[in-house]
């Protein structure tokens, strides 16, 4: 394969067209890519079939930096290739589960993608340059090296490119085309190891547990033998091993009563709730013993006022894994299918590349450009123009966290939609999360006067606040959250009344609720397990294999044959 020539396309000054094969991970995103590329190009776009009939061609002219192209623009669907291991280690019972850590290996393209592979083997032997359209993570670099494994072998001397893109606009693939660099081998070679790592391991624990332990369960799913298999992954099982804890923690807790002193004081102003600052007692006796000490001496004496003012700050940018979080906890929609949504939308052009860990914004980022095309919405836009409006004063450069995958920016719509009749109402909702978000990211905090009020019976202290908000400003756009304001009474400092209410209330405590998937997803990005692009698939898979059920409010259960395996695993000091 060739490497040669200089950066951003290596290209020329006039000549004869060169011939491109242009290769894209999805058929959508070749289509897409090829009408920005042949707009205003003289012979239009040409489409035809390829060995695959879901995978087209599509021909047209182009110019990159310079030097006169044909190009042709196919698709793959995915990975091209599967990881496997050699045909006398693949029957269940052909060796030792653990013979399968040093088993040779193989990576080969499945039948199922044969046609894909002829058309590029036949494509590539008409070509001089190869650019490469894949995703632009680590996953689409290993893909991209399948592909160039399959061109080469058609043609080795074919001059390689990858071209990095974030968003499907127009002006982000016209730049791209424009800017091409060569294929990080580095990347692919990580995909590669992590594949061969969770083959091993995966294979290996799922011949043992399938074979040794699905005797000893009931498990009517279906005759299907594969549905049979207890399968275990690398990310999976410890995935499993959070909801399973959290189980135990909700069924092993015993409710335990305690008792408070609760104090309330009415006004014409309004009406102050203060709470003790003990918070509870467990012991009865003790509680009624300082209860009847303030019956005794009601008197309330005012011994400390506070007074300052509090902010609420916007949302950082969007990665993925807030992204999840957030879709999860404002409309119920799961991680899994949250981001097949999201895929629609960034395919569609609405919505940039949809996995990603950054969340900072570039300082090369147009910000105002993106909110400037917001304007006409009829739900958000003229909060856009509020932001646009230097007299408003409502603008605020986004914070940054401390995430950058250095290959992508942050989630943010990049093309306007009042809402598309193709739409489903996932759509719609998400769409709007991501434009209100990113509205949000550019805005001023909320700000709001905060009082707090501490009080003393008989030596008790209690306390009370309020809220009085003077600025909503991010949360006027951003309405899936809130900020109560609450108003209290005025007090002054050694001032003294009688309560209106004073009384011994009792209460229970309460186990720890199940996870749901925004708390699943936080346990597994604190303990490093998967990344942006596979969370959601792991916890899809604890479902799909009966591992773990989802209650109705949508929390994680286990089943018994998951609390099982991770009881199994624990007795063995795992």
């Amino acid at each position: 394969m060739a490497y040669g020539g200089g950066g951003g396309g290596g290209g020329g000054s006039g000549g004869r067209a060169i011939r491109v094969l242009n290769v894209a991970e999805k058929p959508s995103v070749a289509k897409a890519v090829s009408g920005f590329l042949s707009k205003n190009q003289q012979g239009g776009l040409r489409v035809r079939d390829g060995r695959s009939r879901y995978n087209r061609i599509f021909e047209f002219n182009h110019t990159i930096n310079g030097q006169p192209c044909h190009m042709s623009f196919t698709s793959v669907t995915g990975h091209l290739m599967e990881l496997d291991f050699d045909d006398r280690f693949r029957r269940w019972h052909s060796c030792d589960p653990v013979d399968l850590y040093h088993a040779s290996v193989r990576k080969f393209v499945p039948e199922d993608k044969s046609d894909i592979r002829r058309t590029l083997e036949e494509e590539a032997r008409k070509c001089q340059w190869l650019i490469l359209w894949l995703d632009c993570d680590r996953e689409g670099e290993n893909i991209a090296f399948e592909v160039i494994e399959v061109c080469t072998q058609a043609n080795r001397n074919l001059n390689i490119w990858r071209a990095r893109f974030s968003a499907l606009i127009e002006r982000e693939i016209q730049n791209s085309v424009q800017n091409l660099v060569r294929p990080n081998q580095l990347f692919a070679d990580a995909v590669d190891l992590r594949q061969e790592i969770d083959l091993r391991i995966g294979a290996s624990f799922t011949r043992f547990q399938t074979m040794f332990l699905r005797d000893a369960f009931m498990i009517n799913l279906a005759t299907d033998d594969r549905n049979l298999v207890i399968s275990y992954g690398p990310c999976q099982f410890p995935t499993l091993g959070f909801v399973v804890e959290r189980y135990w923690e909700n069924q092993s807790h015993e409710a335990e009563e305690f008792w408070t002193i609760n104090c309330t004081h009415n006004t014409d102003e309004g009406t102050a709730n203060f709470k003790w600052m003990r918070g509870h007692f467990f012991d009865y006796t003790c509680a009624a013993i300082v209860y009847e000490m303030c019956i005794q001496e009601p008197t309330v004496t005012v011994t400390e006022i506070k007074e300052q003012e509090k902010l609420k700050y916007p949302p950082l940018p969007l990665s993925t894994l807030e992204l999840e979080k957030r879709a999860s906890r404002f409309f119920h929609m799961s991680p899994a299918h949250t981001m097949k949504v999201a895929e629609d939308l960034y395919q569609a052009g609405f919505i940039s590349y949809p996995r990603t860990e950054t969340d900072g914004f570039s300082e090369k980022t147009d910000l105002r450009a993106i909110v400037f095309e917001q304007q006409g919405h009829p739900l958000w836009g003229s909060y856009a123009q509020l932001l646009l409006n230097p007299e408003a004063g409502l603008w605020r450069n986004p914070s940054s966290g401390r995430h950058d995958d250095k290959a992508h920016p942050p989630i943010h719509p990049t093309r306007f939609s009042p809402g598309e009749s193709g739409w489903s109402r996932d759509h719609h909702r998400l769409y709007e999360l991501v434009v209100r978000h990113f509205l949000a990211c550019v805005s001023q905090p909320a700000k709001a006067a905060e009082t707090s009020v501490e009080i003393d019976i008989a030596g008790e202290t209690f306390s009370s606040s309020g809220r009085v908000i003077h600025a909503k400003n991010y949360l006027d756009v951003y309405t899936f959250e809130s900020w109560g304001g609450s108003m209290i009474p005025t007090y002054t400092l050694g001032q003294q009344f009688m309560p209106t209410t004073l009384t011994l209330d009792s209460g229970v405590t309460r186990p720890p609720p199940l996870l749901s998937e925004a708390d699943l997803l936080t346990c597994m990005d604190k303990a490093g397990i998967g990344t942006d692009a596979t969370m959601h698939e792991h916890i899809q898979k604890l479902l799909d294999r009966h591992y773990a059920i989802k209650t109705p409010d949508i929390r994680f259960s286990p089943t018994n044959l998951g609390e099982a395996l991770v009881m199994g695993y624990d007795d063995m000091g795992f």
